[in-house]
């Protein structure tokens, strides 16, 4: 190489950058400068998160039997205080940090605690030993009193750091457990940030319904409380999440006059060890858009999981099996969203060491999970059906109903599709590899960005559900274009040619052609602008389209890290992170990272991406009834629009939220 081209780079900058460049974060500084990849973000989601944290740690006394009372305190000044009678946090002193005491160790180092070896605890909502800790940094006070031996101990702690040692505070002949008082940092969480008493209430109150054996009381300040929140409440559900289910309910009409409910415990191994325990409880409501619960550990998942398939499966080899059994032939035909669409439905597991998507674990990713599940529920399920035949015709019945309406909805698209694909064949995006249509499956249309990608994703798609339109790069910005100037564009005409449902007030969701459309771009930079341009022209142009859920965003990996045999995908940084110190924590792990999807095997894509058994989609939707329409509207015109002022105001407005070192990065 030539000497030439050295001469041509800009100076190196002289010192600025040497070994004094490189930082180490000590303690839980890591967690004040990224609180996102431990909480998920900083906003009002997030603060809650952090009392969820430590109510779940009492929760886990409580399911292990150490515990059966808990007491939640909302105070003026954002001051909440959760507090137990179990075995409290120990306070000896650590073995490896001479002088620190366990609750010292626990409540200021990232990934201590009870729950890694199965010990203490056979089943947790803990798993990385990071829940306390982080409320401890993320928290301009924290305050631990422990009841242990009949003596009372105390310490107190600010954004992470000891203010004051242990100290023993008295004797406490009548008490037990830990309790914990903590006040969120404002500076971390904005100034405005507060505890909202109805949310915390909701959040104490479901905790409660999980686990029968449990009594929460409820408390808040005088001020705080309202008709909806009363000042003082105490918790107890001997039927669980039959009782939670039986209040959502209400007095709404239902398909079957008694909901299928039920649990299930596994035998101990043969190690003693607690293997699990399934609870459910679901009903099909006449009227209903469904409301779907999920929990694993007492931890909410919102964005369901292998748990959640576990259930489905049972429930869908249950009333194909009954169908059968009462000579409904048609019943072979059931799909797991016919059985599913419109219920209600709670379900709660217990297992050992689970596995979640991210630190947040709104999402179960536990094999183990899925077979647990099918096994418990599957038996009960036949019975609840063919114990009572009138029931179990009843619920067929209307299962049947909702699969000849999805069949009959197939069909229309089918047609539609085929005629406009004949009526049109000449005049069809020529990339545009189109599906048959003929699976069981629901038909897919993935935007894929660039050829080299196209080419990976056509191989790694299922044929007769999945197709695939390659679009070139950056697509136009329409909500910066003219009318004249997205007609004239052929990567837009394309896409609206291949839809079939036309844009803006012609458009039309029934003429849909595809029942899910998935924007699949890389996972970097580039590929989150395009994914933006396309979500903004699909909120321009087919507003009515992404009302009705059917946009959706592809979850590819960054990276894929490998030890020996075993590997695994990390969709960011901080999901690599966390793969390090939990599923390959302590071993020699090789990190490749995809420069975008093109660089991927098809059977990589495919696993990882594409295929509806285990990949992860985003649903893109807007607010319920269209109600905040014109919100998200101004939203997009201000980042999107034609005035650079808007955007200039917004970022001015957010940079204080910005941590400098990622603009550096």
């Amino acid at each position: 190489m030539s000497d030439d081209l050295f001469d041509k780079l800009p100076a190196a900058g002289g010192d600025s950058y040497d070994g004094s460049a490189i930082e180490v974060l000590e303690g839980l500084e890591p967690v004040r400068r990224r609180p996102g990849m431990y909480i998920g973000g900083t906003d009002e989601r997030a603060l809650h998160h952090l009392a969820a944290e430590v109510l779940d740690n009492a929760m886990d006394e409580a399911v292990a039997g150490h515990a059966n009372r808990i007491e939640v305190t909302l105070e003026e000044g954002n001051r909440l205080t959760i507090a137990d009678n179990g075995r409290g946090i120990p306070v000896d002193e650590h073995p490896r940090f001479p002088g620190k005491s366990a609750l010292e160790v626990i409540l200021t180092t990232l990934h201590s605690g009870g729950k890694f070896s199965g010990k203490a605890y056979a089943t947790s909502g803990g798993l990385h030993g990071v829940g306390i800790s982080v409320v401890n940094a993320l928290s301009t006070l924290t305050r631990v009193e422990v009841a242990r031996n009949k003596e009372l101990y105390a310490q107190e702690f600010s954004c992470g750091l000891p203010t004051t040692r242990l100290e023993k505070i008295g004797n406490a002949p009548n008490r037990r457990g830990t309790t914990v008082t903590f006040v969120p940092d404002l500076e971390i969480f904005g100034a405005d940030a507060r505890f909202k008493p109805a949310r915390l209430f909701r959040l104490v109150r479901s905790k409660a319904y999980l686990f029968a054996g449990v009594e929460i009381r409820w408390k808040c300040a005088a001020s705080l409380a309202s008709e909806e929140v009363p000042a003082e409440a105490t918790f107890q559900f001997p039927g669980g999440l039959a009782d939670h289910l039986a209040e959502q309910l209400g007095t709404r009409e239902c398909v079957t006059t008694e909901f299928f409910r039920g649990a299930q415990d596994f035998p101990a191994n043969e190690r003693g060890e607690q293997q699990g325990r399934v609870e459910w409880a679901i009903a099909w409501p006449l009227w209903s858009d469904g409301a779907f619960s999920y929990y694993c550990n007492t931890i909410p998942t919102p964005d369901g999981g292998t748990h959640e398939q576990g259930l489905r499966a049972a429930l869908t080899k249950g009333v194909r099996a009954f169908g059968e059994l009462v000579g409904q032939k048609k019943a072979k035909d059931i799909a797991p969203e016919d059985v599913i669409t419109g219920s209600e439905v709670m379900l709660s597991v217990f297992i050992r060491d689970p596995q979640f998507q991210s630190q947040t674990k709104d999402r179960l990713t536990s094999p183990e999970a899925a077979r647990m599940v099918e096994n418990a529920v599957r038996d009960h399920f036949d019975h609840f059906l063919s114990d009572n035949l009138d029931r179990g015709k009843a619920l067929l019945g209307h299962v049947m109903e909702r699969m000849d309406e999805r069949l009959r909805r197939k069909a229309e698209r089918e047609v539609k599709r085929k005629t406009a694909t004949n009526a049109r064949k000449l005049r069809l995006p020529g990339k545009l590899t189109d599906c048959s249509g003929e699976g069981d499956g629901e038909t897919e249309l993935f935007i894929v960005e660039g050829d080299s990608a196209g080419g990976s994703a056509k191989q790694a798609r299922d044929r007769k559900t999945q197709a695939i339109l390659p679009i070139r790069g950056k697509i136009l910005n329409v909500a910066s274009a003219t009318a004249d100037k997205i007609r004239a564009n052929q990567e837009i005409a394309d896409l609206l040619l291949a839809l079939g449902c036309g844009s803006r007030k012609d458009c039309n969701p029934d003429a849909l052609r595809y029942d899910r459309i998935i924007i699949m771009t890389d996972a970097d930079v580039d590929g989150a602008h395009i994914a933006t341009l396309l979500m903004t022209f699909f909120f321009q142009e087919m507003t009515e389209v992404v009302r009705r859920g059917h946009l959706y965003l592809a979850q590819p990996p960054l990276y894929r890290l490998t030890s020996g045999s075993v590997s695994a995908y990390a969709r960011d940084d901080a999901h690599r992170a966390e793969l390090e110190a939990t599923r390959f924590k302590g071993k020699k792990v090789e990190v490749s990272r995809f420069k975008g999807l093109g660089e991927m095997n098809p059977q990589q894509l495919r696993e990882t991406t594409m295929s509806p058994s285990s990949r992860s989609l985003v649903r893109i939707t807007l607010p319920p009834e269209y109600e905040g329409r014109a919100a998200v509207k101004d939203l997009v015109d201000r980042l999107m629009g034609r005035n650079p002022e808007h955007r200039f105001m917004f970022i001015q407005n957010r940079a204080g939220e910005i941590d400098p070192e990622l603009i550096d990065a």
